[in-house]
């Protein structure tokens, strides 16, 4: 079946009812033929149906948080997904509960379920991607490399703030060297649509303006941009202030893919600067489970709600903000997911203004840190012991997007509020069995 779902939005079509090639090679006339190989239709029909029956998008750290939560929405937009994913950070069993979940939704919508597969491999072994993506190379004209896989969502990557402090080398090995190269090899397999997984930490010091942020304060080449007084000005490509490796890995990593970009228009990439993940899908099979020590906050407090933990440690309560703590803007996971689905049609369709995009996936809304912990006590019923300490290093005190950018050109809003992210909490966490 075609990975392109009927019932989103989906790439032009031809008479024959199949998904027009993406990125397809001008029209060209054949020599010292009796026919045209570009111009016969019967043949043209043919190339088409074999790129676009069986597509695949590839989703690399696809059993993580986010990972699995996006997997599991492509899968209900009808694509066929390959997952990678080492294990370092997520667990086998998510697999299962994706497929689960996914064939409870196709068999109530009434529709085949698409296809999941997954490969358990660091996305940096070059000799198992290679054997991978040569399973769905794809018969093409005039030796352009072309594969079933039509698409890339690539979340793999390390990403605690105070962690990449401690181990820079680590993050810049995993997060930027790693891309290099996979970005290099699906390339020469001609997949060339890439959905990044960027963070809002690339505004670095801007964020402490007390002011929303907005797509053009970060840019990776000279831009024209009005500001908030509507006043014309100039940014120049660069970062300002970005007070962690891990954010600086995702700055680098845009900068690449804005390189890879300029160089070659047949690439389509976007850039999607995330603000603060939380919650997780209703069902409660799916949630934030990290292997190791949480840092994210939602993490830290349902491990005191569990008993795992004595106390929530808040990490400055002398922020210029309303009540001292972190302000931040909280999407709620499944919007984002959602977000992933929405750049992904964008750019099957031709909708991104240029081969290389960013956008903010947030609210437009911030929660303080306080807010936060007692809108879980007030849906829990439980009171979360918590206690003030000195700020953490490489923290901000305010981040909140200005999502307009993706709500007009990707057509993606968020849905869910604060306190359903922490009903959806608590439901994961009943359903785990770690609470009643």
């Amino acid at each position: 079946m075609s990975q392109f779902p009927s019932d989103v939005n989906s790439p032009e079509r031809s008479e024959a009812g199949s998904p027009l090639l993406l990125h397809s090679p001008p029209s060209a006339d054949t020599p010292a033929t009796q026919q045209s190989v570009l111009f016969d239709d019967d043949l043209n029909h043919r190339l088409q149906d074999l790129v676009s029956d069986n597509q695949y998008i590839l989703v690399t750290g696809g059993l993580g948080f986010i990972g699995s939560h996006t997997t599991l929405e492509l899968l209900k937009a009808n694509y066929n997904v390959i997952v990678i994913d080492n294990l370092s950070n997520s667990y086998e069993n998510v697999f299962d509960r994706i497929q689960t979940l996914a064939a409870k939704y196709h068999e109530e919508k009434g529709t085949p379920m698409p296809s999941l597969k997954k490969h358990s491999h660091d996305y940096r072994d070059m000799n198992a991607l290679r054997e991978l993506l040569e399973e769905y190379k794809l018969p093409s004209r005039w030796g352009s490399p072309k594969s079933k896989i039509a698409g890339v969502i690539h979340f793999a990557a390390h990403k605690a703030v105070e962690e990449s402090i401690r181990q820079p080398l680590k993050y810049y090995a995993n997060n930027v060297s790693g891309l290099i190269d996979f970005v290099g090899v699906l390339g020469e397999y001609g997949i060339k649509t890439f959905i990044f997984s960027s963070s809002a930490t690339v505004y670095g010091t801007l964020a402490t303006s007390n002011l929303p942020l907005k797509e053009e304060l970060c840019v990776h080449k000279k831009e024209v941009v009005k500001d908030n007084d509507g006043l014309e000005r100039i940014v120049q490509p660069g970062c300002t202030g970005i007070t962690n490796p891990y954010g600086r890995t995702k700055w680098m990593c845009e900068a690449i893919l804005a390189d890879v970009a300029a160089s070659d228009p047949e690439w389509t990439i976007v850039a999607l600067r995330y603000f603060n993940p939380i919650g997780c899908d209703s069902s409660g099979l799916l949630g934030e489970d990290p292997k190791g020590i949480p840092t994210n906050l939602l993490p830290v407090v349902v491990k005191v709600m569990t008993g795992q933990y004595e106390e929530l440690q808040m990490f400055g309560t002398d922020w210029d903000t309303e009540d001292g703590t972190a302000v931040r803007d909280f999407i709620h996971v499944t919007d984002l997911a959602r977000g992933h689905i929405a750049a992904l049609n964008a750019a099957n369709e031709g909708k991104i203004r240029e081969n290389f995009r960013t956008f903010n996936l947030g609210t437009g809304q911030g929660h303080s840190v306080r807010e936060v912990v007692e809108t879980m006590e007030n849906v829990s019923g439980k009171p979360i012991a918590r206690k003030a300490v000195g700020r953490r290093p490489g923290d901000v005190g305010y981040c909140v997007a200005v999502p307009e950018r993706s709500w007009q050109e990707l057509e993606w809003k968020t849905e869910k509020s604060l306190t359903d992210a922490c009903v959806d909490i608590c439901n994961f966490l009943r359903v785990s069995g770690l609470t009643n």
